[in-house]
């Protein structure tokens, strides 16, 4: 059976537990959480995942390997020993607009490599930007993840299915949680363009009934393919959005 992680984002912890709570108990499709850290707000995703647990015991929160310095991860190990975090996905991270914010040249490949020397039950996903360079590069770069000792990957939100077959069959055999993301106006649609070189089908549609049509459509073919999916459901009713898809 295929999985679907919902991610959720940590702006307040008694919101964060409200929605999550919620989640559990009208969405019995979703089997796990996954949270970002932002650095716009206090709670770490960490520190979030331990409060999160108790109600959804598969939780991954996001890790970025430049707030960390290789030489000095114990405080890191040690909190997620403690709380027995199943799970992180290690992203390399954005600098910080903030410039008296500290970060190291952490790659997410040396992070990966820490992590899963220094505790060995934590499963460490890695992420897969299919954007962000070439397709040729970015499977050079699923390889190099791989051979770091990555578990498995969650991916970038996919608008076009013909991409999401090309990075399937690349990612075959491996533990892969395809990323959806709903964006309903045409200011979303161009800061995906802009910031993150998302690539939109002419198809595309910035409506809430388009996007609702393409993630069932991508849980059929997770589920047709042996695949996992993972909803991000930014700036959007969450009831509303996941109404529409488990309906």
């Amino acid at each position: 059976m295929n999985q679907i992680l919902l991610e959720v984002v940590p702006r307040d912890v008694s919101v964060l537990l409200q929605e999550v709570k919620f989640v559990k108990k009208n969405y019995h499709q979703i089997s796990g959480i996954n949270i970002p850290d932002l650095l716009r707000f206090e709670n770490r995703s960490w520190e979030a995942a331990s409060l999160v647990q108790p109600i959804f015991p598969n939780v991954i929160p996001h890790i970025r390997a430049i707030d960390f310095d290789l030489d000095n991860c114990d405080p890191l190990v040690k909190t997620l020993q403690h709380h027995r975090i199943p799970s992180v996905v290690v992203i390399k991270g954005d600098p910080p607009t903030d410039m008296s914010k500290q970060v190291y040249p952490t790659t997410s490949i040396k992070l990966i490599k820490k992590l899963k020397k220094e505790i060995q039950h934590l499963k460490v996903y890695a992420a897969v930007d299919q954007y962000r360079v070439g397709i040729k590069d970015e499977f050079d770069y699923i390889e190099m993840k791989k051979d770091a000792g990555a578990d498995g990957f969650l991916t970038q939100p996919f608008f076009d299915m013909r991409l999401v077959d090309i990075f399937t069959e690349k990612l075959k055999g491996m533990e892969v949680y395809i990323g959806v993301s709903p964006v309903v106006t045409e200011k979303s649609q161009s800061y995906w363009e802009s910031r993150n070189r998302a690539y939109f089908p002419r198809e595309f549609r910035p409506s809430l009934e388009w996007n609702v049509k393409f993630a069932k459509d991508v849980l059929t073919y997770c589920s047709e393919n042996g695949m996992n999916s993972y909803l991000m459901p930014i700036r959007i009713n969450l009831e509303k959005y996941l109404g529409r898809i488990f309906d």
